[in-house]
């Protein structure tokens, strides 16, 4: 079994691009192919491949792209409203799949994906990637150790920028995004789900779109994407979990903050400063643990290195042929919380949560 693997990317705007970079950074894994309808973004693209010595075929059709270069495997990184129809022809290819979060912008779509996976010889990875954070990685451990107890409490706080504009600016309206909370937010519901070992069972958030974007039209239309929410989360073991979202705190010195209190006492880590700090009930602390993150991970992309070592786990398990550490339950799941959310917020009442991926 050969251990240098193909890759290909459909979508090569800023998340594309970014997963370009860090492709470079893993032995053994060449990218030789890109497909996006987007003129600009496979320039953009080329450039970039030119600068960091890959060589790439450029394609505007995916299916073309597929028939041709054969790829072992691709990784999604189209807008979220493509990621269904897109499944399905690389699937049939049978490459193995790195799907860009949301796996899907609706829930039905997400089911009917992860029930095409179950029978799908391949690998399938769903790009939660959040959980590959150094200092988040650091925490989780910690806590699965059973430092602080059994965990009562979990909050994360995301206080950061307004969101980036896109090719068309598709990331505006919820149609295309299925969400903020779908969208953004999944990744934190995966991180719950992650860190309490745990499945949710009701949700209730409040939440709406208050500073950005209310100046933009497009063909008429004001952005409808909300942009500051509270979510709560209730799990079945009795844990409870909040997420705290505000997209217009640019000026924040952290950006993400996560702690879990427990029956022993908190843990919390603060990004990007990368500190794990432990705060014993018993008032021994707080004793503080700095987590550093190599800087051409850090470098590759904007998502704090966790981009880099998830697709080093993902090239590990293709190679191996060892199943995904984030699989399309997992996917699935976090589009089914997201909406949740966000059917909330729109009727300002708690949602139970179901999940149907049983069998």
């Amino acid at each position: 079994m050969s251990t240098r693997k193909t890759y290909a990317i459909i979508g090569c705007g800023m998340m594309g691009r970014e997963h370009m970079r860090n492709i470079a950074l893993v032995p053994g894994a060449d990218l030789i192919a890109i497909a996006d309808p987007d003129a600009g973004s496979l320039k953009a693209a080329k450039q970039q491949a030119d600068a960091l010595g890959q060589t790439v075929r450029l394609f505007e059709d995916t299916a073309e792209m597929l028939a041709e270069a054969k790829p072992d495997a691709v990784i999604v990184a189209a807008p979220n409203f493509t990621h269904f129809d897109i499944a399905r022809p690389i699937m049939d290819a049978g490459c193995a799949v790195l799907m860009e979060k949301p796996m899907c912008t609706a829930v039905d779509e997400a089911l009917v994906l992860w029930e095409k996976v179950q029978d799908y010889d391949n690998l399938f990875w769903v790009g939660l990637e959040y959980r590959y954070m150094p200092p988040v990685t650091r925490f989780t451990q910690r806590l699965h150790a059973g430092e602080a107890g059994d965990v009562k409490m979990l909050a994360i706080r995301e206080h950061r920028f307004p969101f980036l504009e896109k090719v068309g600016d598709w990331n505006r309206f919820n149609r295309n995004t299925g969400g903020t909370l779908v969208e953004k937010c999944c990744h934190f519901f995966d991180l719950m789900r992650h860190i309490l070992r745990d499945e949710p069972v009701r949700v209730f958030a409040s939440g709406g779109q208050d500073v950005n974007h209310l100046d933009e039209r497009y063909d008429g239309e004001t952005p409808d994407i909300i942009d500051n929410a509270y979510v709560l989360v209730d799990f079945a073991g009795g844990a409870r979990a909040v997420l705290d979202l505000c997209m217009f705190a640019e000026g924040s010195e952290q950006q993400e903050e996560i702690s879990a209190v427990g029956t022993v006492g908190k843990i919390e880590v603060k990004l990007p400063i990368g500190e794990v700090t432990w705060s014993p009930r018993d008032k021994a602390g707080p004793m503080v643990e700095t987590v550093d993150t190599p800087q051409d991970a850090l470098d590759a992309g904007s998502h704090h290195g966790a981009t880099f070592y998830q697709l080093r786990d993902f090239d590990t398990a293709l190679v191996e042929g060892t199943p995904p550490l984030i699989t399309a339950r997992d996917g699935y799941r976090s589009v089914v919380i997201g909406a949740a959310a966000q059917q909330s917020i729109t009727t300002g009442l708690p949602v139970d949560i179901q999940f149907l991926d049983t069998q």
